[in-house]
């Protein structure tokens, strides 16, 4: 039996993007065109007035008393990273199911990656493996609230601070969401974010963050940004080129009007998706759940297939259906070849991360996706379950 034959009801229509940032543009483009429009007017591309003014709204809408706008996601960690003093031979603690830029930026400064394990519930950090990772290396923990939901950063907070260690929270996909009442980016020593494009809040390029309550942390940070300049010509730290450009300041400033709405709708989405597969639980497959306290921002909504094989026929068969779904992400990064300079094959066996690796997918779960589009996406996973235990079992 051939399962990609099942397909015909459906194989005609438009593709389904994992995200179509043309929607949310087009939904809102007289508003984000004068924007743009009174950046190139007054032609201060660079540390225009946009920039101070989104730091101000950021600051506003995270709860954190200082917001410091860089270029990207990956180099707000960076930045984060030097500015505690994080250098050659110093561990960070983090974890190996994530986009390469939380542990790229580790091994870029010289320090030494830690892995460890997540949950099998949240794909995140799982605080119980901690504090048997923490030696007299150890420097930071850099936690990742992957999916759009917040770690269990309390646990992780009382840890960090039993042993005096600083904590980044790399909300990369999690910007809007919350964890008891307080706002992901203002829960631990820093907070990092990115905007691009795909992410809940963001931006038509590349555009990041970073948060903190700490004075001087925030000094650091503003320099490093800058070349480690303090002021014009007075360079006191070694830094990067790390700064915002004004358009996309403008755009994002623009975006936070109507950004709670945006999560309001993807979460709606989420829940619409949740309701309706509870179906596909019966053959072992689990939805994404978010923890009592938390809000999740659902940066997308990963579903766990039994194996990587029925992973991989039932991502084929979305595909084939012009639903441009995603792996987020199939290999662990402590497997990757580019840090295999670590002796990687000396640390402990990481099995939910493994598992998750072999097993995720993750469906579109934006606010401009349609409930006709998501119904298209059920029923076809529906369909698939339908005909796969027919395959499975087929002579």
């Amino acid at each position: 039996m051939d399962l990609n034959t099942n397909y015909d009801i459906y194989h005609i229509m438009e593709k389904i993007e994992m995200y179509d940032p043309k929607r949310e543009y087009i939904q809102n483009k007289n508003v984000i065109d004068i924007s743009i429009h009174k950046v190139l007017n007054h032609g201060i591309f660079i540390n225009g007035p946009e920039v101070l003014e989104l730091e101000k709204n950021l600051s506003n809408f995270v709860g954190a008393k200082h917001c410091i706008a860089v270029s990207n996601g990956t180099d707000a960690i960076t930045i984060s990273l030097l500015a505690l003093g994080i250098s050659t031979n110093d561990e960070v603690i983090t974890v190996s199911h994530s986009w390469i830029s939380t542990v790229e930026v580790i091994s870029l400064i010289k320090a030494k990656p830690v892995f460890i394990d997540i949950e099998d519930e949240t794909f995140n950090m799982d605080y119980t493996k901690i504090e048997k990772a923490i030696t007299v290396k150890t420097k930071a923990i850099l936690v990742v609230s992957l999916y759009g939901q917040i770690s269990d950063i309390d646990n992780i907070n009382n840890i960090a601070l039993k042993y005096n260690i600083p904590v980044i929270e790399d909300a990369a996909q999690s910007f809007g969401g919350s964890y008891n009442g307080k706002k992901s980016c203002n829960l631990t020593t820093i907070g990092t974010t990115s905007f691009f494009p795909s992410k809940p809040l963001g931006c038509y390029g590349d555009g990041g963050a970073c948060f903190t309550n700490d004075d001087l942390l925030a000094i650091k940070m503003r320099a490093i940004k800058s070349h480690g300049a303090i002021k014009r010509f007075q360079h006191k730290f070694i830094g990067i080129n790390g700064r915002l450009d004004t358009i996309q300041a403008a755009i994002l400033n623009t975006k936070l009007n109507y950004f709670n709405e945006t999560l309001k709708k993807r979460n709606e989405c989420a829940n619409y998706y949740t309701d309706k597969l509870k179906g596909i639980e019966k053959y072992g497959f689990k939805l994404p759940i978010v923890k009592e306290g938390r809000v999740s921002a659902w940066a997308q909504y990963s579903i766990i297939s039994n194996t990587n094989e029925e992973r991989d026929k039932i991502v084929e068969y979305l595909k084939i259906n012009n639903i441009n779904v995603s792996i987020f992400y199939p290999i662990p990064l402590h497997t990757q070849d580019c840090f295999s300079y670590l002796f990687l094959n000396e640390y402990p066996y990481l099995p939910i991360t493994t598992k998750v690796c072999n097993t995720v997918f993750n469906l579109p779960c934006y606010a401009e996706l349609t409930k006709e589009e998501q119904d298209i996406i059920i029923n076809l996973v529906k369909n698939f379950f339908i005909n796969y235990s027919l395959y499975k079992y087929h002579d």
